[in-house]
């Protein structure tokens, strides 16, 4: 038997309670089982999560197709300049429509998957640090959804991409200051066959 407080009326003794707090211990055991992390290094995407432990809603659920970038990421090996094909695009606070100059990059990247159409692409919603998780995890998938809407205007075929939101989980940087922010507020498109 347990003695359970029961509020202002004092302790009780009763033998449900002792089912409930092994239920309950169950339960919990299961959650801090669960939450435990992959023996996966980062770089090797895990189902359901992306790689390392940041993980992204994407359109096939938890962790998306592909795979995280941090792995690509800490290997310096995204964006331009000789580190990838398709330049990433920006949003402004709260927002989660096309810039006219992220337009304009957007062109650039439907015109290179177009000389390329065995190439398949994951955009990745991203955020700055502000906010909830769950707000930034909504609005990373509502901007990578917005760039993959975007580029089907273009002629990209739908199933050549896929979408995937890491919220505020992968800055690229990590100053507190406006530009930095800015930096973070993006998509950014991972290139795979």
């Amino acid at each position: 038997m347990i003695r359970v407080h029961r509020g202002r009326g004092g302790w009780a003794t009763s033998p449900r309670v002792l089912t409930r707090a092994g239920g309950l211990a169950v339960v919990i055991l299961a959650l801090a089982l669960a939450g435990c992390s992959s023996s996966k290094k980062p770089g090797e995407g895990a189902s359901g999560a992306g790689a390392g432990g940041a993980g992204g809603i994407g359109q096939e659920g938890l962790g998306g197709a592909g795979g995280s970038s941090l792995g690509q990421l800490q290997a310096g090996t995204l964006g331009r300049n000789g580190q990838g094909p398709l330049g990433d695009v920006h949003f402004e606070y709260n927002d989660f429509s096309i810039r006219e100059q992220d337009g304009q990059i957007l062109h650039t990247n439907a015109d290179w998957l177009s000389k390329n159409p065995a190439t398949h692409v994951q955009i990745e919603g991203h955020c700055d640090e502000r906010g909830s998780e769950e707000y930034n995890i909504a609005l990373g998938a509502k901007r990578a959804q917005a760039a993959k809407d975007y580029l089907q205007t273009l002629g990209i075929e739908g199933d050549r991409m896929s979408t995937i939101s890491y919220g505020k989980e992968l800055p690229v940087c990590t100053d507190h200051t406006e530009d930095c922010w800015a930096d973070n507020r993006r998509d950014h498109f991972a290139v795979g066959q």
